[in-house]
């Protein structure tokens, strides 16, 4: 039985006229949504099981309890079952860093006998785009990062893969199974869940583990919240108004004030 493991992100972003206060931006201003680059992770799991690749595909998040309404996203699209971890000692941390997220995914794929590890190439709101290959560098299973096309063969033991490279080069490459392949965006058209999908999502299986009921006892992440607060702005626009004649003259000037037109 070969079996997906895709790795789900709940992504914070802020709304535009949003207030920082003393402990940082107030929830009310804050939305959470599934990450977009996991979005197409889900989607190529998925893929896989409906042309009989793999035989389940697990989704697995690191979150609080409101973190579920966001897996029962990829539970809708097609996921079988998912796997939420926390405890008391995660919500204590400021932020999560990679190896912390790496150690507790990797636990779970190992739980899961996970052949295929799906995960996107980076978070929309923390950027770090590290936590996939760490994960596969904690397996010790082989990798791909920021895969845009991904074709595996399951009697092989293998998946061919082509992978974005700095520059707009692209790398094509056989990696053998197991291994983590980390989503890029364009690899698929994520679907949208369908009212058959989002009723079954309610009855499908969210399995709560706590760090120690993987074996991993230490889950002090080694980065620090020292700060919030709004950039200043470095430039202010300027609004010209009038006709034609008058903008040109007024941007002539400006231009003139900042050494870009010679007096």
């Amino acid at each position: 039985m070969m079996k997906a493991l895709v790795t789900v992100k709940e992504s914070a972003s802020v709304a535009d006229d949003f207030r920082v206060g003393d402990d940082g931006i107030d929830e009310t201003y804050v939305e959470y949504d599934l990450n977009e680059w996991d979005d197409y992770a889900v989607e190529a799991g998925v893929q896989l099981a409906e042309a009989g690749v793999v035989d389940e595909v697990v989704a697995v998040t690191i979150g609080p309890e409101r973190a579920e309404e966001t897996i029962r996203k990829a539970l809708a699209k097609g996921a079988d079952r998912a796997v939420r971890v926390w405890n008391d000692g995660l919500a204590e941390q400021d932020l999560l860093d990679v190896s912390t997220k790496a150690s507790l995914l990797a636990a779970v794929a190992d739980e899961e006998d996970a052949q295929i590890v799906l995960s996107g190439v980076q978070a929309s709101d923390d950027g770090f785009g590290a936590t996939g290959v760490a994960l596969a560098e904690r397996l010790g299973y082989g990798w791909a990062a920021v895969v845009n096309e991904l074709n595996v063969d399951a009697d092989a033991g293998e998946a061919t893969v082509h992978r974005e490279l700095e520059g707009g080069l692209e790398e094509l490459l056989t990696v053998a199974l197991p291994a983590v392949f980390t989503i890029q965006t364009g690899l698929n058209e994520p679907r949208y869940a369908s009212l058959r999908g989002i009723r079954q999502a309610q009855s499908k299986e969210i399995a709560p583990k706590t760090p120690a009921d993987l074996g991993v006892e230490d889950v002090t992440s080694c980065l620090k919240l020292t700060e919030t607060f709004v950039p200043e702005a470095e430039s202010e626009a300027e609004y010209i108004e009038g006709d034609a004649e008058t903008q040109a003259a007024r941007l002539a000037d400006v231009l003139r004030d900042v050494g870009v037109i010679a007096e």
